[in-house]
């Protein structure tokens, strides 16, 4: 066969009048066949069905989803330079701090004019009222207003008043009470010398109660071991006499022989008071009670009533 009669398309060649292909393509590969077998039975009975019953299940149905719509957006404005010498644009209001007040010290001065009517006003209108009669009520109520208006300031003057009256009575009363404290200190300021001085010496001595007239305490009250001696002067002239109080184990017998006699070369006087035994000889005296001896001794002429006084006042 010639070329012109043949069309070879792909390789392949056809018939150029028939268009028939002039070779053969191979044919597929041959598949063995199996033989057809059958199941057996599985199920004895059918299936239950598991479709639901629409008339109590409603079916599913998909949400219906609109399209979003893109928003719309405004075109920006285009930047656009402004000239300097345009003028009919409006510039940007500027912001401006509000100012603070100043309040003045001053009030607002009245007119001389104004002043002056008001003040007639004022005087016509107060004549007015006192012209006009007052009603028994606005009386009291005006009385009771004054009163209690005055009851203030009497109030505020009474406890003035009472704080510094209360104030003067503690100081006059402290007062008091030093000059009192003063007074039985100077007075018992014997009594207490002589327990001091009795306190040093280790005896029970003691202060007279009774003091003749016109002597008192001359000086400090003297001691010694188991001695204790006290010196009295006359306050109008040089008279003086000594009493000592000394501790001693005599009695009224032994104080006259080893004493008395001794120095009164027997010429004394005996007085008897209060349980006492008392021995008097010239300006001088002597006696004993509870272990102290005491004696008198000076210039001073005491009498024997004023030396059993003293004697029976310790």
């Amino acid at each position: 066969m010639s070329e012109s009669s043949t069309i070879t398309i792909n390789g392949v060649a056809y018939d150029a009048a028939s268009g028939a292909p002039l070779e053969k393509r191979p044919s597929a590969a041959s598949v063995p066949s199996h033989p057809v077998r059958h199941a057996k039975s599985i199920h004895h009975k059918t299936q239950r069905s598991s479709t639901l019953s629409r008339q109590f299940v409603k079916s599913t149905t998909k949400p219906v989803r609109t399209p979003a719509v893109a928003a719309a957006q405004t075109p920006k404005r285009p930047a656009i330079e402004r000239s300097p010498q345009i003028t009919r644009f409006a510039r940007d209001p500027q912001v401006q701090a509000p100012r603070a007040r100043t309040i003045s010290d001053f009030g607002p001065a009245k007119h001389p004019v104004v002043e002056k009517a008001q003040t007639l006003h004022a005087a016509k209108l107060q004549q007015q009222a006192k012209a006009k009669p007052r009603t028994a009520r606005e009386i009291k109520q005006t009385a009771i207003s004054e009163a209690l208006a005055k009851a203030k300031p009497e109030r505020q003057k009474a406890k003035r008043s009472h704080s510094k009256r209360r104030l003067f009575n503690i100081t006059t009363a402290c007062a008091a009470l030093i000059l009192i404290a003063g007074y039985f200190t100077y007075v018992n300021m014997p009594n207490i010398s002589v327990r001091v001085a009795a306190a040093q010496a280790g005896i029970n001595a003691t202060y007279p109660q009774y003091q003749p007239a016109g002597y008192q305490l001359h000086g400090p009250v003297s001691y010694s071991e188991g001695q204790v001696a006290m010196n009295f002067a006359a306050n109008a002239g040089p008279q003086r006499f000594t009493l000592s109080q000394t501790r001693s184990s005599w009695d009224s017998s032994a104080l006259l022989a080893n004493y008395v006699s001794p120095k009164s070369s027997g010429d004394y006087a005996t007085y008897s008071d209060a349980g006492l035994t008392i021995y008097t000889y010239g300006n001088h005296a002597a006696w004993v009670n509870g272990g102290i001896l005491y004696t008198i001794d000076g210039t001073a002429m005491l009498s024997n009533d004023q030396v059993r006084h003293i004697a029976t006042s310790m």
